[in-house]
């Protein structure tokens, strides 16, 4: 996982995703989980951006 990367899991977890995994379900569960709180939406895309 490069520096930007981790970076944009801190700051904007759906743009992570959404950089790796492109639009989809994974993108759209990381917006619904940023906006529901950021923490979890922090955890779900360091998750999905982890392997």
């Amino acid at each position: 996982m490069s520096l930007i990367t981790i970076i944009l899991n801190i700051l904007l977890p759906p743009l992570a995703v959404f950089m790796k995994h492109g639009i989809g379900t994974t993108f759209l569960v990381s917006v619904l989980l940023t906006l529901i709180g950021w923490i979890p939406g922090v955890i779900h895309a360091f998750i999905v951006n982890g392997d």
